[in-house]
């Protein structure tokens, strides 16, 4: 699976001097936040596949006017063709404003997911704004990393994590990408473009992304009896 991650800054490549067929190859469309949401509109108009995405702390315009067509991630588990995906869009809190929080707010919102997490057998890719803490975050704190997003990588251990927010031109010693504990740690900073394995999955599945959100009855008191809770 091809997949573009976005975030940050709009690619002019892919809008202001955008050419049919630019977007053709992608087989998903990752935005990571402090887009305009005409940006991702036209993206996912000229995409042949599904633009899924989480707000960054310059995003408060999202409530009233959505990026159209697009499906929002945010404190959301879903899975697209057999590709697992966590969303968790926001910063550090840093002074007042929308899609901001303290590491705790994020480690009650991560707790949140547990289930699906439990259910689904992990996660292939973690969305985010921010950068977990110490991996690709900066010292200011308006660009601090969450520690309780670098606790989800130590228990869980997904393949990526794709975040914003710290921009590329902000000095050259940040990284486009950080290893960590098996996980790649990717700034989406405009654009990035990686692949993953494709996956096992329904044909029924195919092209839809699926909300992990209802469960069949006996699943809760499955999950709490095995100390999902």
């Amino acid at each position: 699976m091809k997949i573009l991650a976005l975030s940050d800054e709009e690619c002019p490549a892919l809008w202001d001097y955008y050419t049919p067929g630019r977007l053709d190859d992608y087989n998903l469309i990752l935005a990571c936040g402090d887009l305009k949401s005409s940006y991702l509109s036209f993206v996912v108009t000229m995409a042949h596949c599904p633009v899924l995405y989480v707000p960054g702390n310059h995003d408060g315009h999202y409530e009233n006017n959505p990026p159209l067509g697009c499906d929002p991630i945010d404190d959301h588990f879903v899975v697209y063709n057999g590709v697992r995906i966590l969303g968790l869009g926001g910063c550090y809190r840093y002074r007042p404003g929308p899609h901001q929080y303290t590491n705790a707010q994020m480690r009650r919102r991560i707790r949140k997911l547990r289930l699906q997490l439990w259910l689904n057998k992990g996660v292939d890719i973690v969305v985010t704004h921010a950068a977990p803490a110490g991996l690709g975050d900066a010292e200011d704190t308006a660009h601090w990393g969450f520690q309780a997003l670098r606790d989800l990588l130590d228990k869980y251990h997904p393949q990526y994590l794709v975040h914003g927010h710290v921009h590329m031109n902000y000095g050259h010693e940040i990284p486009r990408e950080i290893e960590y504990n098996g996980t790649k740690i990717i700034n989406a900073y405009e654009r990035y473009v990686f692949e993953i394995p494709d996956r096992e999955y329904s044909l029924t599945d195919h092209g839809q992304v699926i909300y992990k959100t209802r469960y069949r009855p006996g699943y809760l008191e499955e999950y709490s009896t095995q100390g999902g809770w």
